[in-house]
């Protein structure tokens, strides 16, 4: 199975299925979809609306990695369910704590 991050010179960038209202605030793990691309499938408390679920997002992904907030920026799908998030730093070093998160 593929990796959902890419790496890049400065940061990685990481495909992600969010469900908002999703009763907790958790990483479910890495998925398939029925396209074939593969993402993180994460869901958050938060409702969709103004940017709070993509908010709670940035933050349950900024703790799982022990990275600021700051870190971490939505590339595309601010209003979708499938969203890339570019997470800024060492590519190798936040590939691996992916890895060992949900390897």
């Amino acid at each position: 199975m593929s990796r959902p991050w890419s790496l890049h010179d400065d940061h990685l960038r990481l495909a992600v299925r969010l469900t908002p209202n999703g009763g907790r605030d958790a990483i479910d793990g890495i998925e398939v979809d029925s396209e074939g691309e593969t993402h993180l499938k994460a869901r958050v408390t938060s409702v969709p609306e103004k940017g709070k679920a993509n908010k709670a997002l940035i933050l349950l992904v900024a703790g799982s990695l022990r990275i600021p907030k700051s870190s971490i920026s939505l590339v595309s799908g601010e209003t979708a369910r499938k969203k890339i998030l570019r997470i800024e730093g060492d590519p190798e070093d936040l590939a691996k704590k992916l890895e060992a998160l949900f390897g």
